[in-house]
């Protein structure tokens, strides 16, 4: 059975040590006035949600893999063995309330000390995860553009875990392409809303976990226009709200049937029938895909760190395996007197290992930066501050979710190679790591349509103006550390980079303005080479802390942070040098006639 156990100290080194998050906390009355930007609580905090995931989550998950989910003749679904008991405990704890506004009953701590958390239960048990995970984007669009009555009624009960919520977009005929969604609204005229159609591959659709759900559904009111534009947005609960804010009847929303998946077993993913179900407008009518970004945006959050999670239990597991599995000799004996010396000698073993490490480590880095960035964006007096930091976000969004479920997932499937056959057979763990991982790759919109979003609106757009600012940021780092001779191959390596991200950027603008089709051909290629210079900006950044604290100390963690960074440089960073040319290559090699795609 597989173990897992919460990586605190690279967690504090990155809060504390990268981020200097009390700091930049503490600019913010937000958290200065409550004190919740207090290194001692943020550590304390860690400590509550590692014994939590490691205790009562990482159990549950290889027998909520094996158990699944069960729907009955009434639409119900039974969740595994031992979930609701462990999301009882997740409520009873103050979890769901952890990152919320104290006005409606939250405790109002960073983000930042909440992404730590999600990463930890993502590790622990990432079907679990799912079901509180998916209320925080219905909470921050109800927050964000709800009515004042709706925060009233239903944000109290999401942010103390009573009820939770779900995202209704996807439809059998329409994954990303939102516009052509059948999804009808009828105004009742009373203020309320009759929905009727069927949405998809919904996450955490149905359960027995909490009293109610909250179900944020895209759907197109009658004699809105088509497309995009007419779309809006619909809170549609499972069971209506008395005056009294009591649980009333119960609404015509049914789960036809869950999917059957490759992996996230413990998680219900459900078909669900809406009948003229009752549902309320939220935010402006036909804004619906303004609105169902707010919902996205921490979607992608959120799977991004599935992956970062993933990663870094199936490392821990594959480290713990390679030193204990004994298979071959070494060179040099190191173990004599056995039969055989651990695998963890031989270097094969070490590249596959050091790749997770490089990879979980950095996006780690690049998950908590955003996370304090997201903190920033909210609370900071500052608006041009909140600007900045609100457009590092939005550049950085589509790099965390693909980058970081791409390399997670590699991960996974590396952690499993170190394992061999064993990896294969489902008492050790690791065949559900890679299974669970894949998924990241998929939903919340597939990390291909994540790289058009990257180069078509965050980059090309706008005019690079947000690349820019991130490219600024890489400057003054260089520019700070100029003349030291330790830190040198990094930032040679790291400049030569940044400028050739420029150069880059200019050749696929140009060409895209004859052909659009030449950003889309080069789209998931441009989002890698970003991702490979933002994780290279944070590896430097991470190894300049540790050849300053490093001292005499050459096994220990500053000695491990200084070795993962050369391999990373080494190792994984040359991937740019090809995928600078693929992108360049641009379009030509896929402009084909669709006939030769024949079998």
């Amino acid at each position: 059975m597989p173990s897992y156990k919460a990586p605190l100290r690279d967690m504090r080194f990155i809060m504390h040590e990268l981020l200097g998050a009390q700091d930049v906390l503490g600019a913010m009355p937000y958290y200065a006035e409550n004190e919740t930007h207090d290194a001692s609580l943020l550590d304390q905090i860690l400590d509550e949600a590692a014994r939590f995931t490691e205790n009562e989550l990482q159990p549950l998950n290889q027998s909520g893999d094996q158990e699944g989910c069960t729907r009955h003749e009434d639409g119900s679904v039974t969740t595994p063995k031992g979930f609701k008991e462990a999301y009882k405990k997740y409520r009873e704890a103050g979890w769901t309330a952890l990152s919320a506004d104290p006005q409606y009953g939250g405790q109002g701590l960073p983000h930042l000390v909440g992404n730590a958390l999600v990463e930890m239960m993502n590790s622990a048990n990432v079907a679990w995860s799912m079901y509180p995970g998916l209320s925080h984007g219905a909470y921050s669009a109800l927050a964000a553009v709800g009515s004042d009555d709706l925060k009233a009624t239903y944000l109290p009960k999401l942010v103390n875990g009573e009820w939770t919520g779900t995202m209704c977009l996807t439809e059998p005929h329409a994954g990303t392409d939102l516009g052509i969604i059948r999804t009808r609204a009828r105004d009742n005229g009373d203020g309320t809303y009759a929905i009727t159609g069927t949405k998809i591959f919904i996450s955490a659709g149905e359960h027995d976990m909490a009293d109610n759900i909250l179900h944020l559904v895209l759907a197109r009111l009658e004699g809105s226009p088509e497309g995009t534009k007419g779309i809006s947005l619909f809170l549609v609960p499972k069971y209506l709200v008395n005056a009294d804010g009591t649980l009333g009847e119960r609404n015509t929303v049914v789960c036809g049937s869950i999917e059957h998946k490759m992996g996230i077993h413990g998680n219900a993913t459900a078909v669900l029938n809406f009948d003229d179900a009752k549902g309320y407008l939220v935010g402006e009518l036909n804004k619906g895909m303004n609105h169902m970004f707010i919902m996205m945006n921490a979607a992608r959050l959120g799977t991004g760190l599935q992956g970062l999670g993933i990663g870094e239990v199936a490392y821990q597991n594959a480290v713990a395996y390679a030193k204990d599995r004994l298979q071959m000799r070494a060179p040099q004996r190191v173990r004599p007197d056995e039969a055989a010396d651990p695998i963890i000698v031989h270097p094969d073993v070490r590249r596959m290992l050091l790749t997770a490490k490089a990879y979980t480590e950095a996006g780690r880095a690049l998950a908590m930066w955003l996370a304090l960035s997201l903190d920033v964006e909210h609370h900071h007096p500052d608006d041009a501050k909140r600007k900045e930091a609100g457009d590092l976000v939005a550049l950085l969004t589509p790099i965390a979710k693909a980058f970081m479920t791409d390399n997670g997932f590699q991960s996974a499937v590396l952690a499993q190679q170190v394992f061999g056959g064993h990896g294969y057979i489902q008492e050790w763990g690791m065949e559900q790591f890679v299974r669970d991982a894949r998924i990241g790759q998929i939903y919340e919109g597939t990390n291909g349509i994540q790289a058009l979003d990257l180069i078509g609106r965050k980059v090309l757009m706008d005019g690079g103006r947000k690349l820019q600012k991130l490219a600024g940021m890489l400057e003054t780092f260089l520019e700070e550390n100029e003349g030291n001779e330790d830190l040198a191959p990094y930032l040679d390596t790291l400049s030569r980079a940044a400028q050739q991200v420029g150069t880059l950027t200019m050749v696929v603008g140009q060409k895209a303005m004859q052909n659009p089709d030449e950003a889309n051909a080069v789209a998931v290629d441009y989002l890698r080479y970003v991702g490979h210079v933002t994780y290279a900006y944070l590896w430097a950044r991470m190894a300049k802390i540790a050849l300053d604290k490093q001292g005499d100390d050459k096994t220990g963690f500053y000695a491990a942070k200084l070795a993962t960074a050369k391999f990373y440089f080494e190792k994984l960073f040359p991937e740019t040098k090809a995928l600078s040319a693929t992108i360049k290559a641009g379009n030509d090699a896929l402009a084909v006639d669709e006939a030769i795609f024949n079998f």
